[in-house]
């Protein structure tokens, strides 16, 4: 009997930790926002190594939120403001812009709990004046769309959260084949983005694919989607090459799920993991072209089919276990992780591609990109890390986590799998750009995996892959 009575302590002890480490279940509250975030004038477009100037818009560019707050009585446990942008990457000084302008807004809220984060469509706008050689006149500078942006994303966030009311969530799983492991690896070892696949060399892909659709479900008190947070592997960067204004395929997307859920929903398109993923075709390109002019369909309308057919897959579950009264705990740590050290002769290697590219002002971009190297190993030191803001979540059974990186997909997969949610969101492109690339693909080469696409590199892919499940799990361990 005694042995039963400190057993039974002990689980109750448990149970105890469980709910303090978790935060206690207590009312949800959800705000939810969308704008537009078009720019009115043409602008250069982010994404290539040459300028293009996007002075037409063949579809919409948008940013969506969702503002959620537990309360019990009158006190808030906990928030979180959550925004999605269709955007190749957000700068950090851009975020903290957001950050100040949503202060003055609302100055009670805790600004380290929001996070942005960018869909890497290649057809939306420039942050930065000095990425690309522009047009004097006749252009948006890139100055001018940053306050234009930060303005709006500001004014977002701040509706979303004081709109929130009472709601509820729900999460669900789907699959749709989006994103391809885009590594083409040949006989000699080496790996090419984009390389050819019907050469005798060629050996194989690279790494794995992730076909699934997480996804989260918003609704309002009477159980009305309000929201619905897509989450998988593979960039929005279908038509990457165009010189227009395009939010690619998330746009008929969140096109189609309004028209079946009401013009209020709000889509937050969350890439995860997939440095090396996208959705162009690697091999048995003329049968999948074959099947889409069948259908009668566009690439980006093929696309957009799959993920529809993947989240209706999961919304036909999540819609059957929807709560109210979910944990909802969020951390924000800043991570070091160690730089990827250039070498000797990555760096000569650089100085030869800026001295042949120098004499040709079409090549600025292309040749900052290998000056940023000689700049890096001139301040350089084995101790030189590199400071990034990492956000986990609990909601319910289910964690969320960033990272401010084109992270390769092994990555992601480790946070999946390692982690004690029942379902984990990956998050990348969260506060800033960058590849980080495994061991394997650094050995292999090419774009993507070379010194001039990575400030971390695989060391730090894995100590922020182990920080992150270590923080997840901590959400889900009693306190001692």
């Amino acid at each position: 009997m005694r042995r039963k009575s400190r057993t039974g302590v002990v689980l109750l002890v448990w149970l105890i930790g469980c709910v303090a480490t978790a935060g206690a279940g207590a009312e949800l509250r959800v705000g939810t926002a969308v704008t537009s975030i078009t720019p009115d004038a043409p602008i250069a477009l982010q994404g290539q190594m040459h300028t293009r100037i996007g002075a037409t818009v063949d579809a919409p560019l948008e940013a969506s939120a969702v503002a959620l707050e537990s309360r019990e009585g009158d006190q808030s446990l906990e928030q979180a403001i959550m925004i999605s942008c269709d955007i190749c990457y957000l700068p950090v000084e851009v975020v903290a812009q957001v950050r100040q302008q949503f202060h003055q807004l609302v100055p009670d809220f805790d600004v380290q709990k929001i996070f942005i984060s960018a869909t890497h469509t290649h057809t939306g706008p420039v942050f930065r004046d000095d990425a690309y050689a522009l047009p004097e006149e006749g252009v948006m500078r890139p100055t001018e769309y940053t306050k234009f942006f930060v303005e709006r994303v500001a004014e977002l966030a701040a509706k979303a959260w004081q709109g929130r009311q009472p709601g509820a969530v729900s999460w669900g799983l789907g699959h749709a084949v989006v994103g391809q492991n885009r590594r083409a690896v040949y006989a000699d070892g080496t790996a090419v983005m984009y390389g050819a696949t019907d050469q005798a060399a060629f050996r194989g892909i690279e790494g794995y694919e992730d076909h699934a659709i997480e996804t989260l479900f918003f609704w309002d008190r009477d159980q009305k989607l309000v929201a619905a947070a897509l989450n998988f592997a593979c960039t929005a960067q279908e038509v990457e090459g165009k010189s227009t204004v395009d939010s690619d395929f998330v746009h008929p997307v969140r096109v189609a799920l309004r028209e079946r859920h009401g013009e209020q929903l709000a889509v937050l398109a969350w890439i995860s993991a997939a440095g090396d993923q996208s959705p162009h075709l690697m091999f048995r390109k003329q049968a999948e072209e074959r099947m889409r002019e069948l259908r009668k369909l566009t690439r980006l309308e093929e696309i957009a089919r799959r993920i529809l057919i993947g989240v209706d897959e999961a919304l036909e579950g999540a819609q059957q276990d929807i709560r109210t009264d979910v944990p909802l705990v969020h951390k924000v740590e800043v991570l070091k992780l160690p730089v990827r050290m250039v070498t000797e002769e990555e760096l000569a290697s650089a100085k030869a591609q800026v001295e042949a590219l120098s004499k040709d002002p079409a090549q600025h971009t292309i040749m900052g990109w290998h000056q940023k190297i000689i700049d890096r190993y001139a301040t350089q030191t084995p101790d030189t890390t590199h400071d990034v803001e990492v956000h986990v979540l609990r909601l319910g059974d289910v964690a969320i986590c960033t990272n401010p990186f084109e992270l390769f997909l092994d990555f992601g997969i480790q946070m999946k799998a390692r982690s004690k949610a029942l379902q984990t969101f990956v998050i990348q492109l969260v506060h800033g750009s960058g590849y980080v690339a495994t061991e394997k693909a650094v050995r292999g080469g090419g774009y993507s995996a070379v010194v001039q696409s990575n400030t971390v590199g695989p060391e730090g892919g894995q100590l922020l892959t182990d920080r992150t499940v270590e923080l997840i799990n901590s959400l889900w361990t009693p306190t001692p």
